[in-house]
């Protein structure tokens, strides 16, 4: 029954950010069809309503899926260098997911709040060209996933060690 829960909880996560990943890039498309004025690189373009919307959509799907995967994967300290290197190597890679799911989170959850307040304005702005925002932030969801998967396997492995 465990593993089963295991399973249905490394399948949600890996959902949320498939999904996250999925809006992000669709954000992107939907912010390529509005009308913009490109000059060097200096550009001038429309917001798009249905851009920000599924950019928000999936910030909120990636931020989900990282409270789930820290809350369900439990609490891995580590102190000092010396306990990281006598600890079991289950521990030792679930501290090192962690580590890298929050630093794609930070990068990704900041790519897409930037694609969010650039489609967020009710008029056309101009200014310094901001490409691929949306789409970096799409595809760094599908890489969350994959490391939240492994710091929930390696962080229940290291718990089970314990006991």
């Amino acid at each position: 029954m465990v593993k089963v829960a295991g399973v249905l909880v490394c399948l949600l996560i890996v959902g949320m950010d498939v999904g996250a990943g999925i809006l992000g890039i669709q954000a992107e498309a939907a912010q390529n069809k509005v009308k913009h004025l490109r000059l060097w690189i200096f550009e001038c373009r429309d917001p798009s309503h249905d851009a920000f919307k599924l950019a928000l959509g999936a910030a909120a799907l990636l931020t989900l899926s990282h409270v789930l995967a820290n809350l369900l994967g439990g609490c891995m300290c580590v102190c000092s260098q010396e306990e990281f290197q006598s600890s079991s190597t289950n521990r030792q890679l679930s501290v090192a997911c962690l580590i890298f799911t929050w630093i794609i989170l930070a990068v990704g959850l900041s790519a897409l709040v930037i694609g969010i307040l650039s489609n967020n304005k009710s008029k056309g702005s101009c200014g310094l060209t901001h490409h691929h925002f949306l789409s970096i932030g799409g595809i760094l969801c599908f890489v969350h996933g994959l490391f939240s998967v492994a710091y929930y396997v390696s962080a229940t492995a290291a718990s089970d060690e314990g006991k």
